[in-house]
């Protein structure tokens, strides 16, 4: 089968698992260096990540959205970082499709199914699979969000990822611009929480998202000291 090919079908298969069209894009060699590896969404200009100390990432967009991702360490309970957002989208309801622009995501990628998964899902999933080559996919997905109004439910399903996803808000989109916030959470119990699992699977990957196309925003963001370890 022709590469461009594989590459569209990849597309269309990957796109009810990560909530849109979403392919691989040039990973700068800085960002490449920290182990970081750059994706973005069809039809969406990509946002810019600049790699800092200690694999944190300074983000900024203006109306784009993109992603990287990178492997987790293993042994680790809880997943603790820091974040500040300078200039943002404004509020938006993130538990709908459309308008849904958040500042930063931070999504943890799990080696498991919901308990619920269907087997369409599953078979998507191993079409996918088949055709993204040596990249993992996740199973289950974490989302936490700086973004939205605060009043979504907690958590609540990703309107893109088909159940195979949850979100929680943990910074409403006017938490406060230029202020550093500590975050901590444990994995474990926010899996069980979200999919109603006796047991969570293993952590595979993290992925740092931003998405402010659709209100057209200005985005000036950090994310530092990004860590899995003991709770």
């Amino acid at each position: 089968m022709p590469n461009r090919i594989r590459r569209a079908l990849a597309v269309l298969l990957l796109a009810p698992l990560l909530g849109a069209p979403a392919e691989r894009l040039p990973t700068p060699d800085p960002l490449r260096d920290a182990g970081w590896t750059k994706g973005g969404w069809s039809g969406i200009e990509p946002a810019t990540f600049e790699a800092l100390p200690e694999g944190g990432l300074r983000l900024t967009a203006q109306a784009q959205g993109s992603f990287v991702w990178r492997p987790v360490d293993k042994g680790g309970e809880c997943l603790s970082w820091r974040w500040r957002v300078d200039a943002g989208p404004p509020p938006t309801p993130l538990d709908r499709r459309g308008g849904d622009d958040r500042a930063i995501a931070v999504t943890v990628g799990f080696d498991g199914w919901p308990a619920e998964t269907s087997f369409i899902q599953r078979t998507k999933h191993a079409l996918a699979q088949a055709l993204a080559g040596d990249h993992r996919l996740p199973r289950s997905m974490l989302v936490y969000a700086w973004g939205g109004t605060g009043r979504e439910p907690r958590p609540f399903t990703n309107p893109y990822m088909h159940g195979l996803g949850e979100v929680f808000v943990l910074r409403a989109a006017d938490a406060g611009d230029g202020r550093w916030f500590e975050e901590k959470v444990e994995l474990a119990r926010d899996w069980k929480l979200a999919f109603r699992g006796a047991t969570a699977p293993p952590a595979m990957e993290i992925t740092v998202a931003t998405d402010v196309d659709d209100t057209r925003s200005r985005l000036d963001a950090r994310i530092e000291r990004i860590r899995l370890g003991p709770c």
